[in-house]
């Protein structure tokens, strides 16, 4: 069975991604391949169906692929979507996950909160999100990610 720790060890490598891609912005070659291991590493592109739906996307909602998640996270002249301006190059100087719940499976977890990203001049960020999680080969990667801002009547 999936562990709570095991959970709350992949956000915070998923939130040190996101940072560490912000901190190559200036380098694009290095910040592109970053972004691809780091796509590969924690999402489930290569295994099967992903359902993405980032924070920041009004025209193109759901990513389908691994080349529209990295479009989302570091934009760039060659994006899929138009709209994206690069997420994670923001920069994000930290990402901090406040879970309001877990489910908790042999092979699956799902975890949902709010999460904060906290920006070069100390402002935060909430956010809210699930993530959908498989177990594969003893590491978890995501196959379900939904973000998407507070309401404000």
């Amino acid at each position: 069975m999936i562990q709570k720790e095991q959970v709350i060890a992949a956000q915070n490598e998923w939130g040190s991604g996101v940072v560490a891609i912000g901190a190559l912005r200036d380098k694009r070659a290095e910040c592109e391949a970053f972004a691809s291991n780091f796509l590969d590493n924690m999402y489930a592109f290569d295994l099967g169906t992903v359902l993405f739906k980032p924070t920041k996307c009004a025209i193109e909602q759901f990513r389908a692929t691994k080349g529209e998640a990295q479009s989302y996270f570091i934009a760039g002249d060659d994006r899929a979507c138009q709209e994206d301006g690069g997420f994670a190059i923001n920069p994000w100087t930290k990402v901090r996950f406040e879970n309001t719940g877990m489910i908790l499976e042999d092979n699956r977890a799902i975890a949902m909160g709010n999460y904060f990203f906290t920006d070069l001049d100390g402002n935060e960020a909430k956010v809210e999100y699930t993530f959908g999680y498989k177990l594969i080969d003893g590491a978890l990667k995501i196959d379900l990610h939904h973000s998407s801002f507070p309401y404000n009547p």
